[in-house]
């Protein structure tokens, strides 16, 4: 059995990244590959309490918030049943919305930035991906989409909040694009315009 590979995508809130990766699930089943989908925070017990967090339920600091992901995350490669690493093993594509990037990106950007990224790359239980597609959207944009398909929004979804995050992913992207293969694909088209930029960016990883 051959080895699965695995997928991330990223970008800033309401850039499509969920579409996308359905979307591209689709098109690999069609292949003849078995998809498995995942995210972060996870379903995992470590990924509920992230998650009551980034609603704003619980208060915890910034740093407590990027050692969370990193403990999310280290699960979210090792669980035994939903793993990353089980699942690429068992020749499954897995499609992951959201990874370190994210951490390095958000957290990243209000913490020590070489701290966070010591807790995800240097971490020999958090692999790295095989390609990691990023949405890109301007922040205006996002908002807008955040707005028009949700009755709340999450603690980081603001104009002023998006417009740094972004600003934080482009230097991340710069930073890693020597050890990771990221790809840009511009998020500002019709879902299967950029449906079709994501195959070409992700079909020579196949």
């Amino acid at each position: 059995m051959s080895r699965g590979r695995f997928i991330v995508f990223e970008g800033i809130d309401g850039a499509g990244k969920t579409t996308q990766a359905k979307l591209l699930a689709k098109r690999l089943e069609a292949m003849g590959k078995r998809v498995y989908m995942t995210a972060e925070p996870t379903t995992l017990a470590s990924g509920r309490a992230l998650r009551e967090v980034l609603s704003g339920k619980v208060k915890k600091s910034d740093c407590e918030i990027a050692v969370m992901f990193a403990l999310d995350r280290i699960a979210h490669n090792t669980d035994g049943d939903i793993g990353i690493e089980k699942k690429l093993s068992d020749g499954e594509y897995v499609i992951c919305d959201r990874y370190y990037y994210s951490s390095l990106a958000y957290q990243g950007s209000s913490v020590d930035y070489e701290w966070v990224k010591s807790l995800n790359v240097r971490c020999p239980e958090i692999r790295r991906p095989d390609i990691c597609i990023f949405l890109d959207l301007t922040p205006e944009e996002s908002l807008e989409r955040i707005r028009a398909g949700r009755e709340s929004t999450e603690i980081y979804e603001n104009i002023d909040t998006l417009t740094k995050v972004r600003g934080s992913f482009m230097r991340v992207i710069e930073d890693l694009g020597e050890t990771d293969r990221i790809e840009i694909v511009g998020a500002a088209r019709t879902a299967d315009e950029i449906a079709d930029g994501v195959f070409e960016a992700v079909k020579e990883y196949l």
